[in-house]
């Protein structure tokens, strides 16, 4: 199964992301709830950002080859972050959390500053969109 980038020359080059992705007529959509990088209820201190980010996208991935599908098959991804200084801070360790879990795919993303999380300690939570192929 192959997604269509979308990428208007009028909206400049993406780095790191698509501006859109088309997804193929016969997949199945799989919306994935929002999954934190810690969870108030777990036990010791939360991790530092690059880490809750991780933990963040390794729940999505679970989630996604539950549903019969593969890192690649993920089309929008939602970054919510309480703090934005941090997540610049750590881009160099994201971007390598990032591609030794997803290689070079890069769907429609979204990064979004929030003034917090439910679950305490959470810096970081993910929610996406995946498109499975075939029938179920």
């Amino acid at each position: 199964m192959k997604f269509e980038i979308i990428n208007p020359e009028s909206l400049g080059a993406p780095k790191g992301w698509n501006n859109g992705l088309l997804a193929p007529k016969d997949g199945r959509l799989l919306f994935i709830a929002g999954q934190a990088g810690w969870e108030e209820g777990s036990a010791g201190s939360p991790p530092a950002f690059a880490d809750q980010f991780a933990r963040a996208l390794d729940k999505v991935l679970t989630i996604v080859r539950a549903a019969g599908g593969e890192a690649g098959d993920l089309a929008r991804v939602t970054i919510y972050v309480t703090d934005l200084a941090a997540y610049r801070k750590s881009m160099k360790a994201l971007g390598e959390g990032w591609r030794a879990r997803m290689g070079r795919h890069y769907p429609a993303v979204a990064l979004v500053e929030v003034t917090g999380l439910v679950d305490r300690g959470a810096l970081v939570e993910i929610e996406a969109t995946a498109v499975i192929a075939g029938a179920p």
